[in-house]
C-alpha cells in the first residue's frame, strides 16, 4: 500500500458542497467525500457492517446513515453512533491552493482527524 499523496483527478473541493457526499475512486479503491459545514472528510464508500456503499445512504448534518441496516456515523469524526463499536475507515485529505483534492491511500493514523 503507497503512503504517497495520490490526486483525486475530475473532483475539486468546489465539487463536493457542503452538506454533500461525493463517491470517487482513487487506485481501485473507493472512497466517499463528505462536506460537513465546509469541512471535507474523507472514508472508505463502505459501512463496515455489510460492505454497502455509504453513498447511498442519507446524510444529514454530522449523522451520515447506512441504508442496508441503518447504522450511523458520526461523519464528522468517524466514529459509530448506532451502533457506538462501529467505525467508518478515515483517508488523510489535502485541498491545495486550486481546491485540487489528493489523499494518502493508507489508512489515517489519527482515527476520525
Amino acid at each position: 500500500m503507497t503512503d504517497e499523496w495520490i490526486s483525486i483527478s475530475g473532483t475539486t473541493a468546489d465539487d463536493v458542497w457542503e452538506g454533500e457526499m461525493v463517491p470517487v475512486t482513487v487506485d481501485d479503491r473507493k472512497l466517499l467525500l463528505v462536506n460537513i459545514a465546509g469541512d471535507l472528510k474523507a472514508y472508505a464508500n463502505r459501512c463496515p457492517h455489510q460492505d454497502t456503499p455509504l453513498d447511498e445512504g442519507v446524510l444529514d448534518g454530522c449523522v451520515l446513515t447506512c441504508t442496508s441496516h441503518l447504522w450511523e456515523f458520526d461523519a464528522c469524526t468517524g466514529t459509530g453512533i448506532n451502533p457506538a463499536s462501529a467505525r467508518l475507515e478515515p483517508y488523510e485529505l489535502r485541498i491545495d491552493d486550486n481546491g485540487h483534492l489528493s489523499v494518502r491511500l493508507t489508512v489515517s493514523a489519527q482515527r476520525g482527524s
